[in-house]
């Protein structure tokens, strides 16, 4: 009893100690998953309909589209303006898919594997495939056996790493091209869908065509609102904020910033110049002398030399005359344009050589590289190349085909270097063997091209650029204009200096480059962490430094009523004008009740606009003037009209020479107007409208 009795009395102390251990529990272990939940959010780029996106799905996709692009141009290296364009791109795809997805969800839309399998290998292919010149033939047609060629790829099973990357690069081509075409069609079945609801009805086919049925003849003056100064209308703050508040709605906006900012051009000076051309001069003498062209080259031109030859459409224009008017051995230059210094070698004149070659091949693996021997003999006896590359080629997709590569042009990527000299210079039908660490590649010549006129060169080529002293000049100019800057004396003391104040106004968190400033997204992402009125450090933007001063950083809302008020006051201003002149024009016509006689009062002429009818757009000369035309489709015909407002000023109109279109009402055809009409702006309109109400949060800022 007096150990229970002493529990008892200290009941109050043991429910706080197992209060506290419970909270110390639950604190810990929401702090361990908070950790998880707050690195969770550091990593998402976005929320889309309810979805959170990760930086990581987001760059993998990035990545994607860049080597699908890479694919589809035949480049290796993109610079930042394309980058940019890509990451816009892929952010406008992902977002479209996203809310796609979502509302096609909600409606039990969906692609089956089937359909997708007949829009994608099938006989019904999609034109996003058809137009891939992946999957083009000789031609430049798409050619099922080249698309069937390319997917059978995908399945072999890599011999080296850089094998490996190049299927995983295909395999990642097709998936976004297959994942696109999905997409398509999702979105063409949404489409269909919404289109099948928002169609024309009776009414609108009749509202249609009586709008057209009766058109007439406009007789008018106007007085233009320019002829009253805007001083004499007086606007006061109580009519701007009234206004204000009933069209708020007309003034959302998006988070915004707006700077100024002082660029600093990084050009080279008279001294890099005077160097460049010092060091052309003093290569010149062994450029034209040298054995190791290709040596001297290669140290030290922007062009590397890899022994292609140029034809007369390939060559640089200011070579064209000298490349082929020339000897093996004769040079020129060095000359200058552009920036750039230039000096050309011949190092072969009468060059007569095909464009392209078509080749096939069959590939034998090392441990089959003996047989090369024997089927090179075979095959210049006069045995079916096709057959034997069909029982002994490694490369299924090719030997299924014969051995067929296709066509290949002089210089083009990814082609081995000695596969391309030997087919390039090698007869029609010629069999020549490449050997390497993987196999052997017995290769024939197919076809050729034409042979056409070439001419190997050597150019070596040098632009002039800043030096280091140079750029650390620049460099120095700008961090000296940026010592003791503040709001106050930004302006004057980019003056004194004599540089140019520019202004970057309600620029978008979404924006990737600001004017002509390369690499200028680090100046967003500043400005959208700063507060008014701060002032950047120099910014290294490739081209340009730049030193900027924040003048506004706006949240998503509403635009500010100080932001509009020009906006308004016109509007206002436009509007008691307006009354103004009515009362005026009514009063003149009691004593000139003519449209003429109005018109010589007005020392004015009377003007016409022909055939309009409550469907125009247009009231002849005087352009859109909506409530012009809706009061003239209502006028008694040969009566002057009361004052009208109009947009460019206040009208008095007269109606003549009534036409009543014979032709009958025609639902069925009216209404197929209409819904084609629709049709060409209802998936815009609908894709929109997702966006609106998908409430996207957009953190891209933090990490591009």
């Amino acid at each position: 009893m007096a150990t229970l009795e002493k529990i008892r009395s200290k009941g109050v102390l043991l429910v706080a100690v197992v209060g506290l251990a419970l909270l110390a529990f639950i604190v810990g272990d929401f702090l361990k998953d908070g950790s998880t939940y707050f690195n969770k959010s550091k990593e998402t780029v976005a929320k889309i309909a309810g979805e959170d996106i990760s930086i990581k799905e987001y760059s993998a996709a990035i990545d994607q589209m860049t080597e699908v692009y890479k694919i589809e141009t035949g480049k290796t290296e993109l610079n930042e303006e394309m980058m940019t364009q890509l990451r816009q791109s892929v952010w406008e795809n992902m977002v479209n898919e996203k809310i796609l997805n979502a509302e096609a969800k909600k409606l039990g839309l969906a692609v089956s594997k089937d359909e997708l399998s007949d829009r994608l290998i099938g006989n019904n292919i999609h034109p996003l495939i058809l137009q891939r010149r992946t999957f083009a033939g000789e031609n430049g047609q798409f050619s099922r056996p080249q698309l069937v060629q390319f997917l059978n790829s995908l399945d072999q099973t890599p011999t080296n790493q850089e094998m490996k990357q190049q299927i995983e690069k295909a395999k990642s081509y097709w998936m976004f091209w297959e994942k696109t075409v999905k997409n398509s069609l999702l979105q063409e079945k949404y489409n269909a869908l919404i289109s099948k609801s928002v169609t024309a009805n009776n009414i609108d086919a009749k509202m249609s065509f009586q709008d057209r049925k009766t058109s007439v003849d406009v007789s008018y003056v106007v007085q233009p609102y320019f002829l009253i100064s805007d001083s004499e209308i007086k606007v006061s703050n109580s009519e701007i904020n009234d206004r204000y508040n009933k069209q708020k709605a007309q003034y959302k906006q998006d988070a915004n910033c707006s700077f100024n900012y002082v660029s600093f051009d990084i050009k080279p000076m008279k001294e890099d110049y005077k160097e460049a051309e010092n060091w052309m001069n003093k290569l010149s003498a062994e450029f034209k002398t040298t054995n190791d062209v290709a040596g001297v080259v290669n140290s030290n031109s922007d062009i590397m030399y890899d022994g292609h030859n140029y034809s007369e459409k390939t060559v640089p224009e200011m070579l064209k005359d000298f490349a082929f008017g020339g000897k093996t051995g004769d040079t020129y230059g060095p000359s200058f344009k552009n920036d750039t210094y230039m000096m050309a070698r011949i190092m072969q004149s009468g060059i007569m050589q095909s464009d392209s070659v078509k080749l096939r091949h069959i590939f034998l693996v090392a441990k089959d590289a003996s047989k090369a021997d024997s089927l090179v003999a075979l095959i210049r006896k006069g045995a079916d190349f096709a057959e034997l590359a069909k029982k002994y080629s490694a490369v299924k997709q090719t030997a299924a085909n014969g051995g067929e590569i296709g066509w290949l042009q002089e210089g083009m990527q990814g082609v081995d270097k000695e596969i391309s000299a030997n087919a390039f210079n090698k007869s029609k039908n010629e069999v020549f063997t490449i050997k390497n660490a993987q196999g052997v590649q017995i290769m024939q010549v197919e076809d050729k091209t034409p042979a056409r006129r070439k001419v190997k060169l050597a150019i070596l080529e040098r632009k002039v650029v800043p030096s280091s002293k140079t750029y650390s000049k620049i460099y120095n100019d700008a961090k000296q204009f940026a010592v003791d800057l503040n709001a106050d004396n930004f302006a004057n003391k980019a003056k004194e200096k004599g540089y140019i104040l520019h202004p970057a106004n309600e620029i978008l968190q979404s924006i990737d480059k600001v004017a002509d400033i390369p690499m200028s997204r680090q100046i967003i992402r500043w400005v959208f962490k700063s507060s008014k009125n701060d002032i950047s450090d120099v910014f290294d933007c490739s081209t340009k430094f730049v030193v900027a001063m924040t003048t506004e950083v706006n949240k998503r809302g509403y635009r500010s009523v100080e932001k509009v008020t020009d906006q308004l006051k016109a509007e206002i201003i436009k509007d008691k004008k307006a009354e103004l002149m009515i009362k005026r024009l009514a009063s003149q016509l009691i004593k000139t009740p003519t449209l003429e006689g109005l018109a010589v009062s007005m020392k004015d002429s009377v003007k016409t606009a022909k055939t309009i009818n409550f469907a125009s757009y247009q009231l002849g000369a005087a352009g859109f003037e909506p409530a012009v035309i809706g009061k003239v489709s209502v006028a008694a015909l040969g009566k002057v009209s009361a004052p009208i407002k109009g947009n460019a000023g206040v009208y008095v109109v007269r109606t003549s020479n009534k036409q009543v279109n014979p032709q009958p009402f025609d639902v069925r055809m009216e209404k197929m107007q209409l819904n084609s009409r629709m049709s060409y702006s209802l998936p815009y309109m609908i894709i929109q409208d997702m966006k609106d109400k998908a409430d996207i949060v957009d953190n891209r800022l933090n990490f591009f």
